[in-house]
Protein backbone atom coordinates (compact mmCIF):
# COMPACT_ATOMS: atom_id res chain seq x y z
CA UNK A 1 0.00 0.00 0.00
CA UNK A 2 1.68 3.50 -0.98
CA UNK A 3 1.98 5.86 1.60
CA UNK A 4 -0.47 8.38 2.35
CA UNK A 5 0.90 11.93 2.87
CA UNK A 6 -1.78 14.36 1.96
CA UNK A 7 -5.77 14.59 1.14
CA UNK A 8 -5.06 14.05 -2.14
CA UNK A 9 -3.83 10.08 -1.35
CA UNK A 10 -6.75 9.64 0.48
CA UNK A 11 -9.04 10.32 -2.24
CA UNK A 12 -11.01 13.72 -1.25
CA UNK A 13 -12.28 15.42 -3.67
CA UNK A 14 -10.61 18.74 -4.79
CA UNK A 15 -13.40 20.77 -3.66
CA UNK A 16 -12.88 20.26 0.00
CA UNK A 17 -9.65 19.93 -0.35
CA UNK A 18 -9.08 23.75 -2.02
CA UNK A 19 -11.67 24.43 1.33
CA UNK A 20 -9.01 22.74 3.67
CA UNK A 21 -6.24 24.74 2.52
CA UNK A 22 -8.19 27.87 2.71
CA UNK A 23 -8.38 27.12 6.73
CA UNK A 24 -4.22 26.25 6.48
CA UNK A 25 -5.05 22.12 6.72
CA UNK A 26 -2.74 20.25 4.41
CA UNK A 27 -1.81 17.65 6.01
CA UNK A 28 -3.83 14.48 7.28
CA UNK A 29 -3.42 13.76 10.60
CA UNK A 30 -2.97 9.90 11.74
CA UNK A 31 -6.39 9.27 13.04
CA UNK A 32 -7.89 10.57 9.50
CA UNK A 33 -4.97 8.62 7.45
CA UNK A 34 -6.45 5.64 9.50
CA UNK A 35 -10.21 6.29 9.82
CA UNK A 36 -11.08 7.79 6.03
CA UNK A 37 -10.21 4.77 4.07
CA UNK A 38 -12.00 2.29 6.28
CA UNK A 39 -15.06 4.89 6.21
CA UNK A 40 -14.68 4.89 2.52
CA UNK A 41 -15.07 1.36 2.13
CA UNK A 42 -18.42 1.24 4.37
CA UNK A 43 -17.13 -0.36 7.54
CA UNK A 44 -18.87 0.44 10.47
CA UNK A 45 -16.36 1.95 12.79
CA UNK A 46 -15.54 2.62 16.17
CA UNK A 47 -12.38 5.00 16.90
CA UNK A 48 -10.05 6.23 19.69
CA UNK A 49 -7.96 9.21 19.35
CA UNK A 50 -6.35 11.26 21.78
CA UNK A 51 -8.02 15.14 22.46
CA UNK A 52 -7.20 17.53 19.42
CA UNK A 53 -6.19 15.03 16.74
CA UNK A 54 -9.03 15.65 14.09
CA UNK A 55 -11.53 13.26 14.56
CA UNK A 56 -14.69 15.29 13.21
CA UNK A 57 -12.84 15.76 10.21
CA UNK A 58 -11.56 12.09 10.13
CA UNK A 59 -15.34 11.23 9.48
CA UNK A 60 -16.95 14.30 7.71
CA UNK A 61 -14.44 14.40 5.06
CA UNK A 62 -15.30 10.62 3.66
CA UNK A 63 -19.26 10.55 4.33
CA UNK A 64 -19.67 14.16 2.50
CA UNK A 65 -17.15 12.60 -0.09
CA UNK A 66 -19.94 9.87 -0.47
CA UNK A 67 -23.19 11.79 -0.03
CA UNK A 68 -21.75 14.21 -3.54
CA UNK A 69 -21.84 10.63 -5.33
CA UNK A 70 -25.49 10.27 -4.29
CA UNK A 71 -28.56 11.30 -6.64
CA UNK A 72 -30.64 12.81 -4.16
CA UNK A 73 -33.57 13.76 -6.33
CA UNK A 74 -35.73 13.87 -3.00
CA UNK A 75 -33.22 16.12 -1.08
CA UNK A 76 -33.55 13.50 1.96
CA UNK A 77 -31.28 13.42 4.83
CA UNK A 78 -28.19 11.60 4.41
CA UNK A 79 -25.85 12.03 6.85
CA UNK A 80 -27.13 12.03 11.20
CA UNK A 81 -24.44 13.09 13.64
CA UNK A 82 -25.29 13.52 17.00
CA UNK A 83 -23.08 14.57 19.93
CA UNK A 84 -24.33 14.80 23.92
CA UNK A 85 -23.56 19.09 24.16
CA UNK A 86 -25.05 22.27 22.33
CA UNK A 87 -21.33 23.13 22.05
CA UNK A 88 -20.07 20.35 20.31
CA UNK A 89 -22.88 19.84 17.97
CA UNK A 90 -22.54 23.81 17.40
CA UNK A 91 -18.65 22.40 17.02
CA UNK A 92 -19.58 19.86 14.39
CA UNK A 93 -21.49 22.10 12.67
CA UNK A 94 -19.15 24.55 12.01
CA UNK A 95 -16.44 22.22 10.57
CA UNK A 96 -19.11 20.11 8.24
CA UNK A 97 -19.54 23.78 7.09
CA UNK A 98 -15.38 24.79 6.82
CA UNK A 99 -15.48 21.98 3.72
CA UNK A 100 -18.56 21.92 2.38
CA UNK A 101 -21.57 23.90 1.14
CA UNK A 102 -23.90 20.75 1.34
CA UNK A 103 -27.37 21.70 3.26
CA UNK A 104 -26.54 21.49 7.16
CA UNK A 105 -28.88 22.01 10.05
CA UNK A 106 -28.10 22.07 13.58
CA UNK A 107 -31.00 20.79 16.20
CA UNK A 108 -30.49 20.79 19.77
CA UNK A 109 -32.88 20.78 22.82
CA UNK A 110 -33.47 24.13 24.74
CA UNK A 111 -34.16 25.85 21.70
CA UNK A 112 -37.29 26.52 19.82
CA UNK A 113 -38.54 23.71 17.87
CA UNK A 114 -40.50 25.27 15.71
CA UNK A 115 -38.20 27.10 14.16
CA UNK A 116 -36.06 23.92 13.44
CA UNK A 117 -39.23 22.37 12.05
CA UNK A 118 -38.99 25.27 9.25
CA UNK A 119 -35.23 24.72 9.39
CA UNK A 120 -36.31 20.96 8.37
CA UNK A 121 -38.66 22.44 5.79
CA UNK A 122 -35.16 23.53 3.93
CA UNK A 123 -34.30 19.65 2.79
CA UNK A 124 -30.94 19.72 4.58
CA UNK A 125 -28.38 16.64 3.89
CA UNK A 126 -26.50 16.54 6.79
CA UNK A 127 -28.68 16.97 10.48
CA UNK A 128 -26.37 17.52 13.31
CA UNK A 129 -27.86 17.49 17.05
CA UNK A 130 -28.28 16.34 20.76
CA UNK A 131 -29.58 12.60 21.13
CA UNK A 132 -32.95 13.53 22.84
CA UNK A 133 -34.02 16.41 20.60
CA UNK A 134 -33.34 14.12 17.39
CA UNK A 135 -35.69 11.52 18.91
CA UNK A 136 -38.21 14.10 19.02
CA UNK A 137 -38.53 15.60 16.35
CA UNK A 138 -38.59 11.85 14.83
CA UNK A 139 -41.37 10.63 16.85
CA UNK A 140 -42.76 14.25 15.54
CA UNK A 141 -42.18 12.84 11.97
CA UNK A 142 -40.30 15.66 11.10
CA UNK A 143 -36.82 13.64 10.65
CA UNK A 144 -37.30 11.20 7.80
CA UNK A 145 -34.88 8.81 7.86
CA UNK A 146 -35.69 6.83 4.81
CA UNK A 147 -32.46 7.75 2.38
CA UNK A 148 -30.38 8.05 5.09
CA UNK A 149 -26.72 6.93 5.00
CA UNK A 150 -24.64 7.03 8.16
CA UNK A 151 -24.75 7.82 11.51
CA UNK A 152 -22.46 9.75 13.70
CA UNK A 153 -22.11 9.26 17.65
CA UNK A 154 -19.09 11.81 18.64
CA UNK A 155 -18.19 11.54 22.19
CA UNK A 156 -19.58 8.03 22.38
CA UNK A 157 -18.96 6.99 25.57
CA UNK A 158 -20.68 10.54 26.83
CA UNK A 159 -23.37 9.68 24.63
CA UNK A 160 -23.69 5.81 26.29
CA UNK A 161 -23.51 7.43 29.80
CA UNK A 162 -27.06 6.89 31.88
CA UNK A 163 -28.74 10.10 31.36
CA UNK A 164 -28.41 9.88 27.32
CA UNK A 165 -28.23 5.89 26.76
CA UNK A 166 -31.77 5.45 26.01
CA UNK A 167 -31.93 8.30 23.45
CA UNK A 168 -28.58 7.34 21.98
CA UNK A 169 -29.65 3.49 21.21
CA UNK A 170 -33.39 4.56 19.97
CA UNK A 171 -31.19 6.84 17.15
CA UNK A 172 -29.28 3.88 16.43
CA UNK A 173 -31.93 1.52 15.46
CA UNK A 174 -34.01 4.20 14.04
CA UNK A 175 -33.60 3.61 10.58
CA UNK A 176 -35.96 0.73 9.31
CA UNK A 177 -32.72 -0.52 6.30
CA UNK A 178 -29.28 -1.09 7.62
CA UNK A 179 -26.86 2.13 7.94
CA UNK A 180 -23.59 3.18 8.38
CA UNK A 181 -22.39 3.72 12.04
CA UNK A 182 -19.75 5.60 13.11
CA UNK A 183 -18.55 6.63 16.41
CA UNK A 184 -15.69 7.68 17.87
CA UNK A 185 -13.90 9.92 21.39
CA UNK A 186 -10.71 10.68 23.23
CA UNK A 187 -11.63 7.53 25.67
CA UNK A 188 -13.99 4.17 24.94
CA UNK A 189 -14.69 1.66 27.21
CA UNK A 190 -15.09 -1.94 26.91
CA UNK A 191 -19.26 -1.29 28.01
CA UNK A 192 -18.71 1.34 25.52
CA UNK A 193 -18.00 -1.25 22.72
CA UNK A 194 -20.72 -4.23 24.30
CA UNK A 195 -23.58 -1.53 24.48
CA UNK A 196 -22.69 -0.93 20.47
CA UNK A 197 -21.98 -4.32 18.91
CA UNK A 198 -25.53 -4.92 21.13
CA UNK A 199 -27.03 -1.81 19.71
CA UNK A 200 -26.81 -3.22 16.05
CA UNK A 201 -29.40 -6.01 16.79
CA UNK A 202 -32.52 -5.24 15.21
CA UNK A 203 -35.80 -5.48 16.85
CA UNK A 204 -36.66 -8.53 14.66
CA UNK A 205 -33.45 -10.50 15.67
CA UNK A 206 -31.27 -9.60 12.60
CA UNK A 207 -27.33 -7.97 13.36
CA UNK A 208 -25.88 -5.89 11.22
CA UNK A 209 -22.14 -6.31 9.93
CA UNK A 210 -19.67 -5.94 12.67
CA UNK A 211 -18.38 -2.84 14.45
CA UNK A 212 -14.62 -2.36 13.32
CA UNK A 213 -12.16 -1.03 15.93
CA UNK A 214 -9.60 1.24 15.56
CA UNK A 215 -7.90 2.46 18.75
CA UNK A 216 -4.68 4.96 17.56
CA UNK A 217 -1.52 4.45 19.78
CA UNK A 218 -1.22 7.66 21.97
CA UNK A 219 0.72 10.46 20.40
CA UNK A 220 1.43 11.45 24.35
CA UNK A 221 0.24 14.93 24.09
CA UNK A 222 -0.45 14.43 27.60
CA UNK A 223 3.27 13.34 28.16
CA UNK A 224 5.04 15.38 25.61
CA UNK A 225 3.60 18.57 24.96
CA UNK A 226 1.40 19.61 28.47
CA UNK A 227 3.40 20.87 31.34
CA UNK A 228 1.51 19.82 34.52
CA UNK A 229 1.68 21.48 37.44
CA UNK A 230 0.18 21.03 41.09
CA UNK A 231 -0.52 23.60 43.61
CA UNK A 232 -1.31 22.98 46.89
CA UNK A 233 -4.33 24.66 49.04
CA UNK A 234 -7.19 24.34 51.91
CA UNK A 235 -9.91 23.93 50.21
CA UNK A 236 -11.27 27.31 51.95
CA UNK A 237 -7.82 29.06 49.98
CA UNK A 238 -9.02 27.63 46.64
CA UNK A 239 -10.58 30.54 45.04
CA UNK A 240 -7.80 33.36 46.33
CA UNK A 241 -5.05 31.12 44.97
CA UNK A 242 -6.50 31.14 41.72
CA UNK A 243 -6.72 34.81 42.02
CA UNK A 244 -2.89 34.83 42.78
CA UNK A 245 -2.18 32.25 40.35
CA UNK A 246 -3.94 34.04 37.07
CA UNK A 247 -2.32 37.26 37.83
CA UNK A 248 1.07 35.61 38.26
CA UNK A 249 0.77 33.95 34.66
CA UNK A 250 -1.29 36.46 33.08
CA UNK A 251 -2.48 33.76 30.42
CA UNK A 252 -3.34 34.48 27.66
CA UNK A 253 -6.69 31.99 27.61
CA UNK A 254 -6.97 30.62 30.93
CA UNK A 255 -9.97 27.53 30.86
CA UNK A 256 -11.09 26.64 34.70
CA UNK A 257 -12.71 23.55 35.76
CA UNK A 258 -14.81 22.84 38.65
CA UNK A 259 -16.77 19.32 39.35
CA UNK A 260 -19.49 21.31 41.50
CA UNK A 261 -21.99 23.42 39.19
CA UNK A 262 -22.69 25.74 42.55
CA UNK A 263 -19.36 26.69 42.48
CA UNK A 264 -18.87 28.01 38.81
CA UNK A 265 -20.66 31.26 39.63
CA UNK A 266 -19.22 32.05 43.49
CA UNK A 267 -15.62 31.86 41.64
CA UNK A 268 -16.46 34.60 38.87
CA UNK A 269 -17.85 36.50 41.23
CA UNK A 270 -15.34 36.44 43.68
CA UNK A 271 -12.69 36.96 41.14
CA UNK A 272 -14.68 39.94 39.52
CA UNK A 273 -14.74 41.28 42.84
CA UNK A 274 -10.97 41.42 42.80
CA UNK A 275 -10.71 43.09 39.37
CA UNK A 276 -10.21 39.74 37.27
CA UNK A 277 -12.34 39.65 33.98
CA UNK A 278 -13.92 36.53 33.30
CA UNK A 279 -17.00 34.26 32.33
CA UNK A 280 -19.00 31.51 33.67
CA UNK A 281 -20.38 28.23 31.40
CA UNK A 282 -22.43 25.66 33.00
CA UNK A 283 -25.21 23.16 31.70
CA UNK A 284 -28.19 25.06 33.46
CA UNK A 285 -27.48 28.17 31.49
CA UNK A 286 -29.66 28.63 28.80
CA UNK A 287 -28.50 28.07 25.05
CA UNK A 288 -28.11 31.96 24.30
CA UNK A 289 -25.70 32.52 27.25
CA UNK A 290 -24.08 29.48 26.74
CA UNK A 291 -23.31 30.67 23.41
CA UNK A 292 -22.48 34.41 23.88
CA UNK A 293 -19.96 32.92 26.64
CA UNK A 294 -18.46 30.44 24.37
CA UNK A 295 -18.07 32.60 21.39
CA UNK A 296 -16.67 35.66 23.44
CA UNK A 297 -14.00 33.24 24.96
CA UNK A 298 -13.16 31.64 21.61
CA UNK A 299 -12.78 34.90 20.07
CA UNK A 300 -10.40 36.17 23.11
CA UNK A 301 -12.92 38.96 24.35
CA UNK A 302 -12.70 37.00 26.79
CA UNK A 303 -9.16 35.72 28.37
CA UNK A 304 -10.50 33.62 31.60
CA UNK A 305 -13.57 31.26 31.69
CA UNK A 306 -14.85 29.12 34.40
CA UNK A 307 -16.79 25.96 34.09
CA UNK A 308 -18.56 22.85 35.15
CA UNK A 309 -17.23 19.47 33.01
CA UNK A 310 -19.27 20.68 30.16
CA UNK A 311 -16.98 22.07 28.07
CA UNK A 312 -14.41 19.33 29.42
CA UNK A 313 -15.15 16.75 26.12
CA UNK A 314 -14.49 17.26 22.46
CA UNK A 315 -14.64 21.47 22.25
CA UNK A 316 -11.80 22.53 20.15
CA UNK A 317 -11.02 26.08 21.04
CA UNK A 318 -8.04 27.65 20.06
CA UNK A 319 -4.95 29.14 21.71
CA UNK A 320 -5.86 27.66 25.29
CA UNK A 321 -2.19 28.27 27.09
CA UNK A 322 -4.09 27.34 30.73
CA UNK A 323 -6.12 24.57 31.93
CA UNK A 324 -6.67 24.86 35.58
CA UNK A 325 -8.30 21.84 37.69
CA UNK A 326 -10.06 23.35 40.70
CA UNK A 327 -10.37 19.94 42.48
CA UNK A 328 -9.43 16.29 41.08
CA UNK A 329 -12.36 14.98 39.18
CA UNK A 330 -14.06 11.49 40.11
CA UNK A 331 -13.27 9.77 36.86
CA UNK A 332 -9.72 10.08 35.50
CA UNK A 333 -11.17 10.24 31.66
CA UNK A 334 -12.41 13.66 32.95
CA UNK A 335 -8.93 14.52 33.73
CA UNK A 336 -7.84 13.69 30.25
CA UNK A 337 -10.34 15.68 28.47
CA UNK A 338 -9.59 18.54 30.42
CA UNK A 339 -6.03 18.61 30.56
CA UNK A 340 -6.83 17.98 26.52
CA UNK A 341 -8.40 21.71 25.70
CA UNK A 342 -4.83 22.81 26.07
CA UNK A 343 -1.71 22.06 24.09
CA UNK A 344 -4.30 21.64 20.92
CA UNK A 345 -3.11 21.53 16.77
CA UNK A 346 0.55 20.52 17.95
CA UNK A 347 1.09 23.43 20.53
CA UNK A 348 2.23 23.14 24.12
CA UNK A 349 -0.06 24.18 27.17
CA UNK A 350 0.01 24.08 30.70
CA UNK A 351 -2.22 21.84 33.07
CA UNK A 352 -2.62 22.94 36.75
CA UNK A 353 -4.58 20.85 39.63
CA UNK A 354 -4.97 23.39 42.72
CA UNK A 355 -5.73 20.64 45.34
CA UNK A 356 -5.89 20.07 49.25
CA UNK A 357 -3.88 17.33 50.79
CA UNK A 358 -6.45 14.31 49.53
CA UNK A 359 -6.59 15.73 45.96
CA UNK A 360 -2.81 16.21 45.99
CA UNK A 361 -2.65 12.38 47.04
CA UNK A 362 -4.63 11.81 44.24
CA UNK A 363 -3.11 13.37 41.55
CA UNK A 364 0.22 12.02 42.64
CA UNK A 365 -1.35 8.21 41.75
CA UNK A 366 -2.64 9.76 38.74
CA UNK A 367 0.85 10.45 37.68
CA UNK A 368 1.93 6.76 38.46
CA UNK A 369 -0.64 5.91 36.34
CA UNK A 370 -0.58 7.66 32.77
CA UNK A 371 3.24 8.29 33.42
CA UNK A 372 2.69 11.70 33.48
CA UNK A 373 5.80 14.27 35.49
CA UNK A 374 3.82 16.56 37.66
CA UNK A 375 6.16 19.74 38.56
CA UNK A 376 5.00 20.93 42.30
CA UNK A 377 4.86 24.80 42.80
CA UNK A 378 4.26 27.30 44.99
CA UNK A 379 3.05 30.58 44.71
CA UNK A 380 5.71 33.00 46.07
CA UNK A 381 6.52 36.75 45.23
CA UNK A 382 3.70 36.99 42.54
CA UNK A 383 5.51 34.48 40.56
CA UNK A 384 4.49 30.97 40.12
CA UNK A 385 7.58 29.17 41.38
CA UNK A 386 9.53 25.56 42.31
CA UNK A 387 9.27 25.32 46.60
CA UNK A 388 12.32 25.51 47.20
CA UNK A 389 12.76 28.97 46.49
CA UNK A 390 10.06 29.29 49.44
CA UNK A 391 12.01 28.41 51.76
Amino acid sequence: MSEINTFKDLEIDDTFIAKLEQNQITVPTGVQKQAIPLIQQNQNLLFQSETGTGKTLAYALPLLNKIQTIENSKKEILILVTAPTFELASQIKNQFKMVSDIKTALLIGGAPIKRQIETLKEKPAVVIGTPARLVELIHLKKIKLEGLQAIVLDEVDRLLSPELRDYTEELINCPKKDVQLIACSATISAATQKVLNNAKVKSDGTKSAEIQTLFLPPEDVLKKRITHIAIFAERRDKIDTLRKLLVAENPSKALVFTSKLDQVQNIVSKLKYKNIECMFLHAKMDKQERKSAMDKFRSGKCKILVTSDLTSRGLDIPDISHVIQMDMPSNDDFFIHRAGRTARAGKTGINIVIGDEYEMQKYANLEKKLGLTVYPKVLFKGKLVAPQQDE
